[in-house]
């Protein structure tokens, strides 16, 4: 167990990171940040930081004897250099390893007894043409690696489409999925302790525009209350099998089908920042909870209703209007310029 004065070293200086840092203060935990960029948000509200590339051996050493556990804040990062920290990290790398190549992320979920939509490992043109005949359009080429909020996708809707789409994911190895008609997307939001104890939060319904999350809401309607026990089911699965400690997030589209994984995150979630001012504990703080050996918090609602949006770019010039705004907890990440297509906030709403 970690307890008051000990140190909680955080990879990645974004909003995830900074709001783990946040939420390490109350408990009494530092929070110290390893990062590349010259001063990254989560650096503005931790107690430590140090600069360094994701693959510097020798950094991540020095960082981790610095600290009493070491979490990560995203999963693209390099794996070979975080396994060198043992038991320290957590979660550890087989989460991070799975959850960063699509294809082998789709065969484990399979091989747990969860369900995803009808798949096609991509290689080649010739192998994306097969999988449009094999599964039928429309479907979705998806970059095996490093794509995030609708980056490194591209939609075959015809079968003239399939050149055009395997040129605009840059002929990348990827995974071919077969188009979902479902009715709703939900994520299951759970924390896992190292002795296996496991909790879960409400699951929203998430609506996303241009493949970037803009709204979670609770509750989250008949479409995801139906599906919502099969899918934390499959979730506890999942987390089981990866030996997961801390939170992990599983998203789900709810079909005619029952639930399907779409993918997993390894980590606390954009779909989870309701809970901060939504719920007894923030994801947050369990996942600190979890990974220090500290006893997991309530997830009870706070609220009958609840709406978390994105500020995403241009929407951080809402600030004084948000502001303003009777019940409304606006968080700014403080990253400076906005950008299209860049989380810049958000906001959550009760009530």
């Amino acid at each position: 167990m970690i307890g008051p004065g000990g140190t909680v070293g955080i990879i990645g200086g974004g909003q995830l990171g900074r709001m783990l840092a946040l939420a390490a203060a109350p408990l009494g935990l530092k929070a110290h940040i390893f990062d590349p960029h010259e001063r990254p948000c989560a650096a503005d509200v931790a107690a430590s930081f140090t600069r360094a590339a994701f693959d510097d051996a020798d950094a991540l050493q020095r960082f981790a004897a610095a600290c009493d556990v070491v979490t990560y804040e995203f999963e693209n990062l390099p794996a070979a250099p975080l396994a060198t920290l043992g038991d320290k990290l957590r979660p550890g790398t087989r989460s991070l390893s799975v959850s960063q190549d699509r294809a082998e992320e789709k065969s484990f979920i399979e091989s747990t007894g969860a369900a995803v939509a009808p798949w096609r490992r991509i290689d080649r043109l010739a192998e994306v043409e097969a999988a449009d005949a094999a599964l039928g359009c429309p479907l979705v080429l998806k970059t095996r690696r490093y794509g995030y909020d609708g980056k490194g996708q591209a939609w075959i809707r015809t079968p003239g489409d399939a050149a055009g789409a395997w040129a605009a994911i840059g002929e990348q190895p990827a995974v071919a999925e077969a188009g979902v008609a479902f009715t709703a997307e939900f994520s299951v939001i759970l924390a896992r302790t190292e002795g296996g104890e496991t909790v879960f939060f409400d699951s929203p319904r998430n609506v996303h525009e241009g493949g970037i999350l803009r709204h979670s809401l609770l509750p989250a309607g008949p479409a995801v209350a139906a599906q919502v026990d099969k899918a934390r089911t499959m979730a506890a699965g999942i987390a089981e099998a990866l030996g997961h400690i801390g939170v992990l997030t599983v998203e789900f589209f709810a079909s005619p089908q029952g639930p399907l994984v779409n993918e997993i995150a390894p980590r606390v979630h954009n779909s989870g920042h309701w809970t901060i001012e939504g719920a007894a504990t923030s994801q947050f703080e369990q996942h600190l909870r979890a990974i220090c050996g500290l006893p997991l918090g309530s997830t009870a609602l706070r609220s009958g209703r609840i709406e978390m949006e994105n500020l995403i770019g241009e929407d951080i010039h809402r600030r004084l209007e948000l502001l303003a705004e009777p019940g409304a907890a606006l968080h700014d990440y403080g990253k400076g310029e906005p950008r299209p297509g860049r989380k810049m906030g958000h906001v959550t709403r009760l009530g």
